[in-house]
């Protein structure tokens, strides 16, 4: 009986995920079926509809959700990153494998196969741990994106100048103080805009999480198109949010790194046109 009780959980796991599939099953039957038989003079009286009925769902919570599940996961992997680095650019041995082998492993395996694996598997192992389903997607995102920004902050403190350390540590400094006195901050204007291209990347690859129904923009979408029974309208609705987000985005952290990989010649090329266009 003992045994049974602790097949228990798991067997409701099967079950969640068995509904979950016959589910995402209709959906991709009622889809194709739509698609096929789509009039496309109607397309955009029904986009106009949709929005007018169910734009608070796709803005106050698909994208509320979205950002927060972004900023969690970006924030988190962040310090967890800085640790990974830290501890791949060790001198200890061991240390520098197990970090290689967390970045190796977590970025050579799918991000949708790792978020089945911290969905239906950790829950059942760790239950002590009271998380929310929300709570362990955002952990699986974190730890993805940690693998990604360690090597990012590796390579960022790499890129300086060996003399910056040596000229330290002549002048006294410990290694400790090194890194966060010297070498860290001439680091961050490499790291910076890596960083900026990461919360991008991984504001998309949070359009995962709608596998679990977490609402966020694509569950949203997922929603609507149960109840209007309609594909194609909903999707463009979520695609232009999406660009309406990460385009400006992406354009702030373009000239962002413009200006941090070289602010002088940036700032004095900017003065020099403005001066140019008074002249004229």
């Amino acid at each position: 009986m003992a045994a049974l009780y602790r097949l228990l959980p798991f067997s409701a796991q099967r079950e969640k995920t068995a509904a979950l599939k016959r589910r995402t099953e209709e959906i991709i039957k009622i889809s194709e079926r739509n698609l096929k038989n789509m009039d496309f003079s109607l397309f955009l009286p029904n986009l106009a509809n949709i929005w007018s009925k169910y734009w608070q769902l796709f803005l106050f919570t698909g994208l509320k959700n979205t950002l927060i599940l972004t900023t969690i996961s970006v924030s988190l992997g962040t310090v967890l990153g800085t640790l990974i680095a830290m501890m791949k650019m060790s001198k200890l041995r061991i240390v520098r494998f197990i970090a290689s082998v967390y970045i190796e492993v977590i970025r050579g395996t799918p991000i949708l196969l790792q978020l089945y694996v911290f969905y239906f598997v950790l829950p059942n192992i760790f239950t002590f741990l009271k998380l929310s389903q929300f709570m362990w997607v955002s952990i699986s995102l974190c730890i993805n994106s940690s693998a990604y920004v360690s090597e990012v902050i590796r390579s960022g403190i790499q890129a300086v100048d060996k003399g910056q350390t040596e000229a330290a540590r002549s002048l006294g400094l410990s290694e400790g103080q090194t890194m966060v006195k010297i070498v860290l901050p001439q680091a961050v204007r490499n790291i910076l805009p890596a960083l900026g291209n990461e919360f991008i990347m991984m504001l998309k690859e949070t359009s995962l999480a709608s596998t679990f129904f977490l609402g966020d923009i694509m569950t949203s979408y997922l929603v609507v198109k149960g109840v209007s029974y309609l594909t194609l309208e909903p999707l463009t609705i979520v695609a232009i949010i999406y660009l309406c987000v990460t385009y400006p985005l992406s354009k702030v952290v373009e000239k962002f790194g413009k200006k941090m990989a070289n602010p002088n010649s940036y700032g004095a090329r900017k003065r020099n046109n403005l001066h140019t266009k008074g002249n004229v």
